[in-house]
């Protein structure tokens, strides 16, 4: 299990926004384990705090804006792909203005300072939104979709679209997190310059420039349009001859602005509060469609607040019924567990196939079979009874005992033919011998059952 992780120092960057033209400090500090990305206004009375999450985004025009109680952020995206991308998740950012700093228009400074503040892991295990189907969502008006599919891990296409000579068709592919660094990370945002004036007229790019965006001229305007122009943003003016991007660096990439693209994909999705298993097929994105995604699976991960573990029978099991009955003095008819897919030091899912011989289908019910919820329960005591025994130097020696069950709940019938997934995970630390835990029992996504136990760990006689 790959655990949670924060920084191990806090690093601040300083620059103007790019559409407030304001000059920002931000700081970026370490969080607890399951803090998630927060942002507190430090400039505003009581420094509020708003949860970078995609139903508090409230305006997605040339960025993301997100919002809560009467204090808003916004441009916060490039600095949330940087935290994605290094696979932190808690972290608690500071800012003294309604944005964040735009820097050079890309991540790369964001990385740099993560890079140096270093990355601590915590205790916690990592809580991931797994993709087991195809979620889509289109915006027919502009011809924008966003695809999600089942994959082993993260990685994201873009494809991106503009009726431009200069910008027509590109697309940039991320396979792996550990090339985002490199391949991706310093793509600046663009502008095309038959844009600014109407940028302008709604009170956004006041910090733009040459060099902290790809600006592309690709339609003929007159010499006095654009110095009139370069006048009103505060910048150089250019004699423009020839169709082109007039950036004062040139493109780290040939490709970069469909890089750039997929900085705010991974940005964006990164509002949905958990790291993401799953391949993202993105044409022509945009912060509204990306938003609409991510509010998708948000409404996906309320529904099912916890996600059911990936069970495939093909993989060899981690824990097999010998070293089950090694563990457990359990034994027919009274053994629960028939493997262990997954253990970590907080963390365990079992197996349980459920088989029409199973001895009380014959009085519960005759007519109806129906395996019992307390039974259900002792399932996932037995596998929470596993997790701790495991952690034992001599758990042969040991047994656990129950002390007290709470909130139980009952959500389905499990009947013959179908296969327990056991999800238990330690509330606490295991402490003069008492653990604490919290189970689920899954039928394929399905919660079926759930249950918060006591048990103490005591030597056998």
């Amino acid at each position: 299990m790959q655990k949670q992780r924060t920084l191990a120092s806090s690093f601040s960057l300083e620059g103007k926004g790019l559409h407030s033209g304001l000059d920002i400090k931000i700081t970026f500090l370490s969080a607890p384990e399951n803090h998630g990305y927060r942002i507190k206004r430090t400039d505003l009375e009581d420094e509020p705090v708003i949860d970078v999450l995609a139903e508090n985004v409230i305006n997605t025009l040339r960025g993301t804006v997100i919002s809560k109680h009467n204090a808003q952020v916004s441009t916060i995206e490039h600095a949330m792909a940087a935290l994605y991308a290094s696979e932190i998740d808690n972290c608690l950012v500071e800012v003294n203005a309604p944005e964040f700093p735009i820097l050079d228009g890309s991540s790369a400074v964001f990385l740099e300072g993560i890079r140096k503040a270093g990355i601590a892991e915590q205790n916690a295990s990592k809580d991931y939104y797994i993709v087991k189907q195809k979620i889509e969502v289109v915006d027919e008006e502009t011809g924008s979709s966003l695809i999600i599919l089942p994959d082993d891990k993260f990685s994201v296409n873009v494809l991106i679209s503009f009726d431009s000579p200069i910008l027509y068709n590109q697309f940039a592919t991320l396979n792996d997190l550990s090339d985002f660094a490199t391949e991706i990370a310093a793509s600046r945002t663009f502008v095309f310059v038959r844009e600014v004036e109407t940028l302008l007229q709604n009170n956004l790019i006041k910090g733009g420039d040459l060099d902290n965006a790809i600006v592309i001229y690709d339609k003929i305007m007159p010499q006095e349009s654009l110095d009139s122009l370069a006048d009103t943003i505060g910048i150089p003016r250019k004699n423009m001859q020839e169709l082109g991007y007039v950036n004062n660096k040139p493109l780290v990439f040939d490709n970069e602005p469909a890089r750039h693209k997929l900085i705010d994909v991974i940005g964006d999705l990164a509002l949905i509060g958990k790291p993401i298993r799953g391949r993202i097929i993105a044409t022509r994105p945009g912060h509204k469609i990306n938003n609409q995604l991510a509010r998708t699976i948000r409404k996906d991960i309320k529904l099912n607040e916890v996600q059911a573990p990936v069970y495939n029978p093909n993989i060899p099991p981690v824990m097999d019924i010998n070293r089950i009955r090694e563990l457990l003095p359990h034994r027919y008819p009274f053994l629960m567990v028939d493997k262990i897919i997954e253990i970590s030091e907080t963390r365990i899912v079992g197996i349980k196939n459920i088989s029409t011989n199973e001895p009380f289908f014959q009085g519960h019910f005759p007519q109806e079979p129906v395996m019992p919820g307390v039974l259900q329960v002792e399932a996932m005591a037995q596998t929470g009874g596993l997790l701790v025994l495991n952690s034992l130097e001599e758990p042969e020696r040991c047994s656990t005992y129950f002390m007290k069950i709470d909130n139980v709940k009952f959500r389905q019938k499990v009947v013959p033919g179908d296969t327990l997934v056991l999800r238990i995970e330690m509330i606490t630390p295991i402490r003069r011998g008492i653990s604490t835990m919290k189970g689920y029992v899954f039928v394929g996504d399905r919660l079926v059952s759930e249950a918060e136990f006591m048990a103490q760990i005591i030597k056998n006689k």
